[in-house]
């Protein structure tokens, strides 16, 4: 199945408390087994549990891709290893006051988008440690690119709110389809309300029917 419909925490905002690249997830410590086992098996990925900071919201802080991990300062060393230990992949971490990452940052294995201003330091780690090209930019006039849509290795789907200028540029960077949608019965920001790598998206328990046809289409699941 290359779709789940999933909350945590009566939540249906899945992609705040989530992680996932095409090699590996994140998800709380605290995530039920059975929740766990099903996000593991749509994405197809190992997981592990962990904190950010004391918080459950890996989503917010985290980004990456297969080649590696990028934290906020405020992770711990006991919570660096758990991560270092069980995923054998390089982590970095970013030192900025703006330690949101996840939303700030819209990335796959080629490119990231970042809002237009951001750290030239964040654009630099970006670029070095998850080896992608790094472009700035805006989805529907916001600069938080990370919160406003998903990536992943066949497609974009971004706020429905994204202008056409906004979605050619988005269809130039990443070389790829773009489409938009909604989540959870018509919430906007995209990735709060998702996890997605190119074998399985999970989207929060609130998504339509439409929605998921929708978002499935624009990250080229149908089928899988």
């Amino acid at each position: 199945m290359s779709i789940s419909r999933l909350s945590l925490y009566g939540n249906p905002n899945v992609g705040a408390f989530t992680f996932a690249t095409d090699s590996f997830g994140l998800v709380p410590f605290d995530m039920p087994e059975g929740v766990t086992r099903e996000f593991s098996a749509t994405l197809d990925i190992p997981v592990c549990r962990v904190s950010i900071g004391g918080s459950v919201l890996l989503g917010i802080f985290a980004i990456g891709n297969t080649k590696g991990l990028i934290l906020p300062y405020t992770v711990t060393d006991e919570e660096l290893s758990i991560i270092e230990n069980s995923l054998r992949i390089p982590v970095a971490i970013y030192e900025g006051k703006k330690n949101a990452l996840g939303n700030m940052i819209l990335v796959n294995e080629r490119t990231a988008l970042v809002g237009v201003g951001t750290d030239a330091v964040l654009k630099d780690l970006v670029a070095s440690h998850l080896k992608v090209e790094v472009h700035e930019g805006t989805i529907a006039g916001i600069n938080m690119t990370g919160v406003c849509a998903a990536v992943n290795e066949k497609g974009v789907v971004a706020h429905p709110l994204t202008s056409e200028a906004e979605l050619a540029n988005l269809g130039k960077i990443f070389n790829m389809p773009v489409d938009v949608s909604t989540i959870n019965c018509g919430f906007p920001y995209l990735r709060v309300g998702m996890t997605a790598n190119s074998k399985g998206v999970v989207v929060g328990e609130q998504t339509t029917g439409p929605e998921m046809a929708r978002i499935e289409s624009s990250l080229g699941l149908q089928g899988d």
